[in-house]
């Protein structure tokens, strides 16, 4: 039947209660409403009762599908008899809400806990999570994370613990362990208690189905989902179980469990993927991460918090329960700060071990050496040789480094060792350790063979060897902290043995983490030390290991020295970030002193057993690294050998198969017999510098003449490719053997073993190859070069082999720039070929050219950068060429890479070279000799020459100078040594130098420009030319002068300042003289020439005036100037090469005049951004542009004219006139020269001018000054002329270095943030150091002028907010903290105010989340984004949104979510803070520009469905909001909420910011919307019912009232609609006010409430309702009427704060919030006859006030006001009372009001303690008589009408609901009245009652009691009086008052004067 028709819901009926649903069923669908009927679903339940179970069934799929929601509620709310069906249908509901419904969380809730739902509904939900579990696919992960949020929110997890099935809980017991909800172990133990072998069984099959690999049996062919492996903790506990109770269990399960222990090793140790919350797979070391913010030092090894530490699975015999429990209270150290963005991928793992986090540096132990029970033995018993290692050792360890040799406290790391050892088990341990370090003939035991034996010992079953074991470790850590005093030999077996232990296993858990630690710090010492080289031997014996920590390689790879350790063991630890192996596992030698010394030592050994050498040694030759200990000496060297520290440690044998594999295709070399290549192995594996003629005699005799070419190819296969370390030693030697046969044969071997890697696969992970042929490079030019051998062209061309590389592709480039770069590096030692050889030369101008290309990968810039500082080469001076371009060379190119294996680029789509110079400063390494002026210090912009001051912030003073040791106060003479000499040259130098450099230069000029039609042109270029000349005349003038008249000056301030010097003194001042004067000198010379160059512009100007008006005359006649003499002369005298042409000039000689304004003499070079390479070159657009800036100067000069016409000429001598006639004039210079110099210069000059005005001047010529100031600024900052973002940090920079006598002008700096003009972010970063934490007095005083006058005062500027003087702000809040008693005046008073403005917020620590916010709101504003970001962000946004709405997107997007951030590290978003601010600034924007574009289409297009519109803007935005939430939920560690409010509000802060600038500059034309739907969707999101959300509940609501706070319509009044709809959503309010605890919402939300009626007051006071304020206002008043509704007690609290910044004059708004009352009270019937107020029982009950209202009070009022309270004195309290109440003669503004309502309330709550205290209540005999009601008698009749208006307001403010308060003001009230004086207080107070009664409701009820008492009492005459019945209306009005109040009979007993009392 069509429902349409026929409906239940139409009929009456039981309908189902679904209020409680978030997501209401749509009302609309008739289909669905039919289910509303109770009725119908009992009927249809009945009847599957009666036999007819199936259709009934199947009428419920429709609901089922449709409402299930609704259903569900239907059948709890029946009334259940029948129970078949009901509980089917439950059931089959049930997995639904346990899915992604809306209304899951209220149906589970309201299940679970509703009223009178049986017991038996919990079963069959509980009964619904495990069938749901089991049946779908293999036991999801997934599923039962959200079974277990399910259960935590409702309660519910030990309910569902105790039930079954066993496969389910124990699932589910697993990953609430995991979550920290449950100890496992307990609860196996319990229920194995409990359930017994039934139970136990069920663990078996648990861990069999979860880790299949248990059972011994191979790993499944399809590996498991990582979600679905058990991690080793979790299978660790559950076997320690198990096997406890395998002895009382059935034999066959006893077997199961003991042979899944026995294989627990190998699968705990199976190479894991690292566990979640380590390591994406895509990430590279990141240095992301929002802890790089903090100060927190993280400690050493925090990372381990996350390391797989799976050591040896032996422990987990029975003692390893004693083992746990000693473990866990070590583990309970605090966890070390998250990782940014951990991977998202099972966020519900925790990982394993999460305790070692903060273990290394948190074991307890103290410096002494006394904590160590082991310690009496002595540490290790060594070998008495005469080396004793440990003779000398002192027991102290002062001399080191207290950090690293902390004591450890060794106890906790092996309990079983803690017991002291037995003499012989101890001495049994040292012997086995004097053994390793023993010489033969003494007994001796490889490291090797110790290992095997720990290995048997540890799991042996006798008990001696096991103590044997922990002896020896146990000694060995003890050991650790004097290793650094072992010999070199002994250092290095140790660090064998050392690593070792970790490579075997031998150690777990704590120990482990113990022992990496110890070699983590051993390689943070510095390159080259001891400790370094222990690290590097230990870490090289357990490389092999480094993929299972990859945490632990993120630290060592974040070692400072890290890329100088040895090659192989940096890619170990790149590949084991990433828990990988190297594809090719590199064997690298690594060679370490000790390395060297033990080989010597084994040598030397060998001799003298005598026994055949060459055996043994090839044996340590050719022993591969993996296993044996004598891999550290493969290359052994005696000591003599010294390393270069710059080439890299190299990759061993094992590695060059490329080599030998062509070397098989090669013609074979007749190879000698064995022991003549044992020989030759063993002369060049002893060869050293020492012993060099002696093996070369020994080569000579024992190599024949045809065995040479086998002995060259060993030499440069075998050797040379991978021991960079000893090419020098080879050349040598091939020196020493003076073969030149030989030395051919070398050189043929090289080329051919380089032209085989040259033309080999060159695969990207081929690592060994490049290294290799980097090596032969380094040979090959050793070689050749370095002895002034030439490479020919036909063995290897050079240049062509770039040109192939670079055409091939990067794969090659890869290969081929380094093998070049260490070619030429030997060039520097060549006296032919070192630069500037041409050969050489013309290979660097490739390599620069290469340099420039973009895409150039950055480690092969880094090689070109390095060749070019080893040939002391500025990269910058090289001429790159184009022969990358060159198509020519191409076609003709003999390939000698192989032939490329993909295209190669065509020549046509080669990209085009950019050819501006990469501005990079070029490295100052000229060596000076005293011939040469010694490098420049100072760029040109650097120095300021407004006046001699500013040399003073240069001056350098060396501390070590020994006069100012003794002496310090001398160096206060040392300014002014300097400042005289610069005085006395100043003049002479600079004239002189202009006067010569003038001629030439204007000579010069004029010639080259004659032709030349544009003088702005001209113009720059003399100016530039000028510069340079001049500046280096004044150089080469002043220099020498100023040396020696410093020194003299300094000598004679010296002298004069010690009188009696004696000789020793004398030659200390000589010295001191003469050093500061060397270190100053640069610096007074610098100042000179500038002021040169300064004075030179303008005057160059006058000389060229004619030539210029020339120029312009013509242009303006519509002619093309040139000078018709020099046009004759050029074209009939000069060759055609030189002569000029008409029009511009030619780019080669612009190229001069371009290097003079890049380089002046004596500064540094400029990279000036306004100079680009060619600027001189672009006529027309440069004319254009200085046309633009001459009309802005233009304009302004008429401005200023103007303004100086105006001036009244009594002013005219006025300083600050004259000042204006500079500034004029500075302008003019500027227009004049229009170069960015001249503009810097009048900035500055108009920056100084504000901050030197002061008041003392005429106001109005005070005014026109700052205006003539200002005007110049802005025609700077327009966009036409620099720009806002150039003027605002000169600005910026101006007032932060001016001299500090007018830096604080607060008027000044006030008058330019107003104006946009200073750069907020670094001006408050300045202001906050400058305080210098409260010593800088002027400094603290200034900012808290400033901070007030910007934020607390009424005239506060929009545009700023807290967050722009954040660190000020903070600063002052700790200077105010730290100093209380002695706090600058006003201080705490002032941070008071700003907490009452701004704090209800929260609090502000460094680095804390409202930092967070207040940074991303000024980045917001920063757009300098490096090239190519936005792009990237545009396409990732892109992407995310198409993701994000594509149907695979996952719940909530999870999976769309894993698979993004995978792209955001493939960009390298994420890799620092600072990206991920900036990728998320420009998404808003881009979000945000979106909407304006769709909103901007509705205006040209009306007919646009405005649905469609705001739908294509939330398609957009709702997809960002949904990746910020993402973002915030997974970043850090589940548990870690820390970076996720970081996070939070970081981006808040900068969608702020983006809306405050988006405000400012769109103005009326802003638009909400974006920003309303981001920020609601946020909170909607970020307040969804999950776990992870609710424990961020709190601070994500704080950070939302920051946001709003910071938004508040004061600041961005444009939004102010949107605004109130956020802060009035139903959820924020609901969250803020209900559901946070303690209440600790309220004062944020009443905060919020307060920044509203701030921004409504000036309109409703001043009444200007127009139709925008209407819709403000009803809206303001609807939230009220919720509030008071459903929060009244908020109201009450808040009600004073809230009525302190609503005006007077609002009623209907006060009445609202005065009439709320607790929801708890009854309120007594104002009206009854009869009321006796004063005896209710809560009429003595003081309500709560939160506001804190004696804060506005002035500490000395206060202080007055108390005294008088309690003494009645001073008298003149009471007088001098109105004029402290006062604060203008401003009619309506007279009083400060917040004053006289502080001063009511006050002295109101102390009267009531006062009555209190004397034991009675107050009524109208108790108030009267006292100090108190003196001061509020004085009042009424004092103040004058205003004042007691407003007085008589505040009293009524406080008759509210029946408490103490309404109580005794209701009384003052009715005594004022009585007692008044004058008929005027009278009228008053009706007045003050009548208007809030008069409203429409809701009245206060105090008012009313007041009101009805007032006019009903005969003793106060009420009637009686005059204005009672001034006029026929108001008498009306009296009457119908009175009639409502009492009733009509009775008000006209009282009005005719009979009423009763």
């Amino acid at each position: 039947m069509n429902p349409d028709i026929f409906c239940f819901a139409d009929y009456p009926c039981h309908t189902v209660v679904t209020d409680i649903l978030k997501a209401p069923p749509e009302d609309d669908n008739r289909e669905i409403a039919t289910w509303k009927s109770l009725d119908l679903i009992e009927t249809l339940l009945r009847l599957s009762e009666l036999g007819q179970y199936e259709q009934v069934k199947q009428l419920f799929n429709f609901p089922i599908k449709h409402c299930p929601d609704m259903l569900v509620l239907a059948l709890l709310q029946i009334n259940p008899t029948w129970h078949t069906l009901r509980h089917e249908l439950i059931s089959t509901l049930m997995p639904i809400f346990l899915g992604n419904h809306p209304n899951s969380a209220i149906i589970l809730h309201y299940a679970w806990h509703g009223q009178g739902q049986s017991p038996s509904i919990r079963q069959l939900i509980m009964h619904a999570m495990a069938e749901w579990y089991m049946r779908g696919e293999q036991y999801d992960q997934a599923k039962l994370s959200r079974i277990l949020d399910v259960a935590q929110d409702l309660k519910a997890l030990s309910m569902l613990l105790n039930g079954t099935p066993f496969a389910f809980v124990i699932d589910l017991a697993a990953l609430a362990s995991r979550r920290e909800y449950l100890k496992l172990d307990k609860w196996l133990t319990d229920k194995i208690r409990e359930h017994g072998e039934p139970f136990i069984q069920a663990c078996v099959t648990f861990l069999k189905r979860r880790c299949p690999s248990i059972m011994g049996g191979l790993a499944p062919e399809k590996e498991q989902p990582k979600s679905a492996q058990l991690p080793p903790e979790t299978l660790a506990t559950m076997l320690a179980c198990l096997q406890a109770c395998a002895g009382s269990v059935s034999q066959e399960l006893s077997e199961t469990i003991l042979t899944m222990v026995a294989n627990c090793g190998n699968v705990m140790n199976k190479a894991r993927q690292p566990p979640p919350g380590v390591m994406p797979k895509v990430r590279a070391p990141s240095t992301s991460s929002i802890e790089t913010m903090s100060p927190v030092q993280i400690d050493p090894l925090s990372g381990m918090a996350s390391l797989t530490i799976g050591g040896s699975a032996a422990s987990l015999t029975p003692s390893m329960q004693g083992f746990t429990t000693n473990l866990s209270s070590a583990f309970n150290t605090p966890q070390s700060p998250a990782k940014a963005f951990p991977p998202l991928s099972t966020p519900n793992q925790t990982t394993p071990f999460s305790g070692i986090s903060g273990l290394p540096s948190q074991l307890p132990g103290s410096l002494g050496t006394g904590s160590l029970s082991g310690m009496g033995t002595g540490g290790l018993a060594l070998p008495t040789v005469n080396t004793d290692p440990f003779g000398q050792r002192k027991m102290s360890t002062s001399g080191l480094n207290p950090q690293t040799f902390q004591q450890t406290d060794l106890s906790q790391v092996w309990p079983e060792a803690n017991q002291h050892f037995s003499k012989e088990i101890d001495d049994e341990a040292n012997s086995y350790f004097q053994r390793i370090y023993n010489h033969p003939p003494h007994p001796t035991m490889s490291v090797d063979e110790v290992l095997e034996m720990l290995q048997r010992f540890k799991d042996s079953s006798i008990k001696r060897e096991r103590e044997v074991f922990n002896c020896m470790l146990r000694n060995l850590f003890e050991e650790y902290r004097f290793f650094p005093q072992y010999p070199d030999k002994e250092l290095h077996i140790t660090a064998c043995l050392f690593g070792g232990i970790i490579e075997k296993g031998l150690v777990t858990y704590m120990a482990l983490g113990l022992a990496l630690r110890y070699v983590l710090e051993a390689l943070r010492k510095p390159f080259d030390s001891k400790m370094y080289y222990f690290g590097i031997a230990a870490l090289d014996r357990f490389k092999n290991r480094l993929k299972d920590y990859p945490q632990y390689c993120q630290h060592l790879a974040s070692i400072g020295h890290f890329l100088q350790f040895p090659h192989h063991l940096q890619e170990y630890i790149e590949y084991g970030q990433q828990s990988r192996d190297p594809p090719v596992k590199m064997q690298g030698s690594i060679t370490t002193p000790g390395s060297i010394a033990l080989a010597q030592a084994q040598a030397q050994a060998q001799a003298q057993n005598k026994t055949p050498l060459t055996r043994q040694v090839s044996a340590i030759v050719t022993t591969s690294t993996t296993t044996t200990v004598t891999k550290a000496t493969t290359v052994t060297r005696p000591s003599g050998v010294s390393f270069k520290k710059d080439v890299p440690p190299s990759i061993n044998t094992t590695n060059i198969e490329t080599l030998l594999v062509a070397t098989d295709q090669a013609e074979r070399i007749v190879e000698p017999p064995e022991n003549i290549q044992e020989k030759v192995a063993f002369i060049f594996n002893n060869l050293s510098q020492s012993n060099m003629t002696q093996k070369v005699e020994e080569l000579k005799e024992t190599v024949k003449d045809e065995f040479m070419p086998w002995v060259s190819q060993y030499l440069v296969m075998k050797r040379v490719s991978i021991e960079p370390n000893f090419h020098s030693l080879y050349s040598n030697f091939m020196d020493t053997l003076k073969n030149s046969e030989f030395n051919k044969m070398v050189l043929t071997e090289t080329y051919r073993n380089i032209k085989v890697l040259l033309t080999s696969d060159k695969a990207a992970a081929n690592f060994s190859d490049r290294s290799l042929l980097k090596n032969l490079g380094h040979w090959l030019g050793m070689i050749t070069l370095a002895k002034n051998k030439p490479i020919l062209h036909i063995d290897l061309d050079v240049k062509s082999l770039l040109l192939e590389a670079y055409v091939k592709g990067q794969q090659e480039m890869l290969y081929v720039v380094p093998f070049v770069a260490k070619v030429l590096e030997s060039s520097v030692r060549s006296m032919v070929f070192r630069p500037p050889n041409p050969w050489t030369m013309a290979i660097m101008n490739v390599l620069a050219e290469l340099h420039q290309e973009h895409d150039l990968k950055l480690n092969l810039k880094f090689e070109i950068e390095v060749l070019c500082k080893n040939l002391a080469l500025d990269i910058n001076d090289l001429k790159p060429g184009t022969l990358l371009k060159d198509k020519e060379k191409l076609t003709n190119l003999e390939e000698q890479l192989s032939a490329p294996k993909r295209e190669s680029k065509i020549p046509e789509e080669l990209p085009v070279v950019v050819t501006t110079a990469a501005p990079v400063t070029p490295a100052t390494t000229t060596t000076c000799t005293s011939t040469v002026p010694p490098q420049p210090q100072f760029s040109y912009h650097d120095i300021n020459v407004y006046s001699l001051a500013a040399l003073a912030p240069h001056i350098t003073v060396n501390p070590n100078i020994p006069l100012f040791q003794a002496h310090p106060q001398l160096k206060s003479y040392v300014r002014q040594a300097i400042e005289r000499a610069v005085q006395e040259l100043v003049h002479p130098v600079v004239d002189r130098s202009i006067k010569i450099a003038m001629t030439t230069c204007e000579q010069i000029v004029r010639k080259d420009f004659a032709l030349d039609s544009e003088e702005s042109r001209m113009r720059v270029a003399a100016h530039h030319m000028m510069r340079n000349l001049t500046a280096g005349m004044a150089m080469i003038t002043c220099r020498e002068p100023l040396l020696m008249s410093i020194a003299t000056n300094l000598k004679n301030n010296f002298a004069t300042a010690l009188r009696t010097a004696s000789p020793q003194q004398r030659e200390m001042m000589e010295q001191a003289a003469a050093q500061i004067a060397q270190d100053n000198c640069e610096l007074a010379c610098c100042f000179i020439q500038k002021t040169a160059v300064e004075k030179a512009g303008p005057e160059m100007d006058k000389r060229l005036a004619t030539e210029f008006e020339l120029r312009k005359h013509a242009r303006q006649e519509g002619r093309r100037y040139c000078d018709p003499v020099v046009l004759t002369y050029q074209a009939e005298r000069m060759p055609e090469q030189i002569r000029l042409k008409v029009g511009g000039v030619d780019p080669k000689q612009l190229a001069v005049y371009e290097e003079f304004a890049r380089n002046i003499p004596g500064f540094l070079p400029s990279n000036d951004i306004s100079q680009p390479t060619g600027f001189l070159a672009k006529p027309m657009q440069q004319a254009w542009a200085t046309d633009d800036i001459a009309q802005i100067y233009d304009k302004c000069i008429t401005e200023l004219e103007q303004h100086l016409h105006a001036i009244p000429p009594t002013l005219a001598m006025n300083p600050q006139t004259q000042a204006l006639r500079n500034l004029l004039e500075a302008v003019v210079m500027a227009r004049n020269s229009r170069d960015a110099i001249a503009a810097l210069g009048l900035l500055q000059k108009a920056v100084e001018g504000l901050l030197d005005a002061t008041s003392g001047a005429d106001p109005d010529l005070l005014l026109r000054y700052r205006e003539c100031h200002l005007l110049v600024l802005k025609a700077l900052q327009d966009g036409r002329a620099y720009g806002s973002q150039w003027c605002n940090n000169k600005i910026t920079r101006c007032l932060i270095e001016c001299r500090d006598e007018y830096k604080y002008n607060v008027d000044a700096v006030e008058l330019l943030i107003r104006h946009h003009l200073v750069n907020m972010q670094q001006y408050d970063i300045h202001l906050a150091q400058s305080m210098e934490n409260g010593l800088n007095y002027m400094a603290v005083a200034f900012a808290m002028q400033l901070v007030k006058f910007l934020l607390v005062d009424e005239r506060s500027i929009s545009h700023v907010t807290e967050a722009d003087l954040f660190n000020t702000i903070e600063t002052l809040m700790r200077i105010s903290a730290h100093s209380r008693g002695n706090a600058p005046e006003g201080l705490p008073q002032l941070m008071d105010l700003l907490r009452a403005n701004y704090e209800a917020m929260m609090d502000r620590a460094h680095g804390g989340p409202n930092f967070m916010m207040h940074s991303g709101i000024s980045q917001a504003s920063e757009y300098d984004d490096p090239p190519g970001l936005r792009e990237k962000a545009e396409y990732l946004l892109r992407e995310w949104v198409n993701l994000y709405h594509s149907a695979a997107a996952g719940r909530d997007s999870t999976k769309a979510f894993s698979a993004f951030v995978g792209q955001m590290h493939q960009q390298g978003i994420l890799k620092t803070d600072d990206l991920i601010t900036r990728f998320f600034r420009l998404c808003t924007e881009m979000c945000v520009e979106i909407s304006y574009r769709a909103q901007q289409e509705q205006q040209h297009n009306p007919t646009a469905n405005p649905t469609m519109i705001r739908a294509k803007c939330y398609h957009n935005l709702d997809a960002f909001v949904r990746l910020i939430a993402l973002l915030v939920k997974h970043s850090g560690e589940a548990t870690n909420t820390v970076t996720k409010i970081n996070l939070l509000n970081k981006v808040l802060g900068i969608v702020v910011g983006v809306l405050l600038q988006d405000h400012e500059v769109r103005q009326s034309e802003f638009q909400q919307l974006p920003y309303h739907r981001i920020f609601i969707m946020l909170l909607l999101e970020l307040n969804a019912p999950e776990h992870v959300l609710e424990t961020i509940n709190f601070q994500t609501l704080t950070a939302f009232c920051n946001t709003f706070h910071i938004l508040r319509p004061t600041k961005a009044p444009g939004f102010v609609y949107a605004w109130l709809e956020l802060i009035s959503h139903r959820i924020f309010i609901a969250r803020m006010l209900a559901h946070t605890p303690q209440q600790k919402g309220w004062p944020m939300y009443a905060q919020l409430l307060i920044d509203l009626f701030k921004f409504l007051a000036p309109y409703l006071r001043n009444v200007e309702l127009t139709k925008p304020m209407q819709i403000l206002y009803k809206g303001t008043l609807r939230v009220l009427l919720v509030l008071l509704h459903d929060f009244p007690e908020f109201l009450c609290d808040y009600h004073y704060g809230f009525c302190d910044v609503i005006p007077p004059n609002c009623i209907q708004l006060r009445n609202l919030i005065l009439s709320a009352f607790p929801r708890n009270m009854r309120l007594p019937d104002p009206f009854t006859p009869n009321l006796k107020v004063d005896m209710l029982s809560e009429i003595n009950i003081a309500p709560r006030i939160l506001t804190n209202f004696t804060g506005v009070m002035p500490p000395q009022f206060k202080k007055d006001l108390d005294s008088y309270l309690k003494t009645r004195s001073p008298v003149t309290f009471l007088s001098e009372l109105r004029s402290n109440l006062q604060v203008s003669n401003e009619p309506g503004n007279r009083y400060n009001i917040q004053l006289i309502n502080a001063l009511v309330l006050y002295v109101g709550t102390q009267a009531i303690a006062h009555i209190h205290n004397k034991g009675s209540t107050p009524s109208m005999s108790t108030i009267t008589h006292s100090a108190h009601m003196d001061i509020f008698q004085n009042l009424a009749v004092d103040l004058d009408t205003e004042g007691r208006y407003l007085f008589l307001n505040a009293i009524a403010n406080q008759l509210r609901y029946p408490n103490s308060h309404t109580h005794y003001f209701s009384c003052t009230m009715l005594y004022l009245f009585a007692e008044a004086n004058t008929e005027a207080i009278q009228e008053q107070i009706t007045r003050v009652l009548l208007e809030r009664l008069i409203v429409n409701r809701p009245h206060p009820w105090g008012l009313l009691i007041t009101f009805i008492e007032l006019i009903k009492n005969p003793a106060f005459k009420f009637w009686n009086h005059e204005f009672v019945h001034c006029a026929p209306e108001i008498e009306k009005l009296f009457q119908s008052v009175a009639q409502c109040c009492m009733g009509q009979k009775q008000a006209q007993q009282v009005m005719e004067g009979t009423g009763a009392s």
